[in-house]
């Protein structure tokens, strides 16, 4: 199947699963499109039995996507950027501290409290694994999907800061938790194990180098805007921005992710000021809404076709259902922990903890890792 037909088949399905979704179901649409989407795969499975030959080239078309790279290496960025393009600063600069405590040493509890659960239960299990891919596997866990968070903070009314937090800590710690994995992989990587120093120059290089980057887009694309008034140019120079911000992120070896996220941020919070026409953000806003809708569920519905590819296994299901229980209790105390030893519960609403331990999905983010 060549790659035009391949995207169409994917846009057709997101197209009508939009629609049965708008018309019908009206739910949350990331879950919907990933529910809809597996029970598709289900029935490329069921055909099989009747033409083999049809489920064997959808197995094949599958196998040879490079999720990976569809998703990292540039739907990430967009989504990224229009996620954090709504997101006001005001709201942020309220309940920081708990969004860069989440974010960091939340996904560092996370990290290490699900690599050593999961080393635990897999040689409990007879199925033992070293520590450093039980480490891997919690770091690909640990952040949150923004992709998934955002599409139901659309449809789920929750105390502001509450929305904030969760909107906040699942932009930011999508790009620590990458970081982090990298981190892990060059350790694991064949040859000398690297130094803590050079560890910890990795990190600052791809955390710090990202948010730096970020800041630099954003104020480079508010200086470009602000001089025009012209919605279709400023369309244009957002996606130049995201395009290639993320190019030149990669090449200069700092977090991508991070840096559209403060890009994102930066260019959102000008659009609401009076640098840019009233038309302008109201271009700027639904382009960005649009394109996000349509990424979103082009990614939602491939998740769920991955199902085509896997093969099902109850020992694995098992094992799939205590290790969702294991990251939804280390979920837990890797909130917990951060918020009792800062003291952050003072500026948090209550139940706070229980929402952001039950609202913060895992999505194409960890498949992807």
């Amino acid at each position: 199947m060549s790659l035009f037909s391949s995207l169409a088949a994917l846009l057709t399905l997101a197209g009508l699963f939009s629609y049965l979704n708008a018309r019908f179901l009206r739910q949350p649409a990331g879950i919907m499109f990933l529910l809809l989407g597996a029970l598709t795969a289900v029935g490329v499975l069921a055909a099989g039995k009747v033409t083999p030959g049809f489920t064997a080239e959808i197995r094949t078309t599958l196998i040879k996507f490079d999720f990976t790279e569809f998703l990292m290496g540039s739907v990430l960025s967009f989504l990224l950027f229009a996620g954090s393009l709504h997101v006001r600063s005001d709201a942020l600069k309220a309940v920081w501290r708990s969004i860069a405590a989440y974010s960091t040493l939340g996904v560092l509890l996370a990290t290490a409290l699900v690599g050593l659960g999961t080393y635990g239960l897999l040689h409990l299990a007879g199925e033992p694994l070293p520590l450093l891919p039980c480490l891997l596997f919690g770091a690909l866990i640990a952040p949150t999907d923004p992709i998934a968070v955002l599409g139901i903070l659309k449809t789920t009314p929750l105390d502001a800061k509450i929305e904030t937090n969760l909107a906040g800590e699942s932009l930011f710690n999508d790009g620590f938790g990458v970081v982090v994995f990298v981190t892990l992989l060059e350790i694991a990587a064949p040859g000398p194990a690297p130094t803590a120093g050079a560890v910890g120059r990795l990190l600052l290089r791809e955390a710090g180098g990202g948010l730096l980057a970020g800041a630099v887009l954003g104020y480079v694309g508010y200086r470009l805007i602000r001089t025009i008034d012209h919605f279709q140019t400023e369309v244009i120079l957002t996606l130049a921005l995201v395009m290639g911000g993320y190019a030149l992120c990669h090449a200069l070896g700092v977090s991508g992710p991070l840096a559209m996220v403060v890009a994102g941020l930066a260019i959102g919070n000008v659009s609401r000021s009076q640098a840019v026409s009233d038309t302008t953000r109201d271009y700027l806003e639904k382009f960005w809404e649009a394109l996000d809708e349509v990424l979103n569920a082009v990614l939602f519905v491939l998740m769920g076709l991955e199902l085509v590819v896997i093969g099902f296994s109850p020992f694995y299901l098992a094992l799939g259902v205590a290790a969702a229980v294991l990251a939804l209790l280390v979920r837990y105390v890797a909130l917990a922990l951060p918020t009792r030893l800062l003291g952050l519960s003072r500026q948090l609403p209550p139940r706070t903890l229980a929402i952001l331990s039950w609202g913060g999905l895992r999505g194409g983010i960890s498949l992807a890792l």
